[in-house]
């Protein structure tokens, strides 16, 4: 079992930055590919980001590459996300997430493929 806690969100202004921090306990991330996903209200869960557990591998969906940047810190068994340039459209519930896959390199954007995941943390962006 791996237990996933969020951290970092809150309300920030149009074009500002934060940092969003995932700490996992129970097992060590190795093996792992970490995501992170949001959530809008009235809207499905979307990934946002992702990468393996070596920090090799990782990829962003479209609507926030170039502006979040995925890390891991293996020592500290945690996972960021730096968010810049944040727009109103980035407000959501931003959920980190966990895929035990030691043989794959890529990285999913399925939902279904993650086996853990944390409580989410709120991210509004005002304009």
């Amino acid at each position: 079992q791996v237990q996933l806690v969020e951290s970092g969100g809150g309300l920030v202004q149009t074009g500002g930055s934060l940092r969003l921090s995932c700490a996992a306990s129970g097992r060590t991330l190795s093996y792992y590919i970490m995501g992170w996903f949001r959530q809008a209200p009235g809207k499905e869960r979307d990934f946002v980001a992702g990468i393996r557990w070596s920090g090799d591998t990782s990829y962003y969906s479209a609507s926030v590459k170039g502006r979040f940047t995925i890390s891991i810190d293996n020592a500290k068994n945690t996972v960021y996300l730096q968010m810049n340039s944040l727009k109103p459209e980035d407000t959501a519930v931003y959920y980190c997430a966990a895929d035990y896959s030691p043989l794959r390199r890529s990285v999913s954007r399925l939902n279904n493929d993650y086996d853990y995941w944390g409580q989410g943390t709120q991210v509004t962006v005002s304009s």
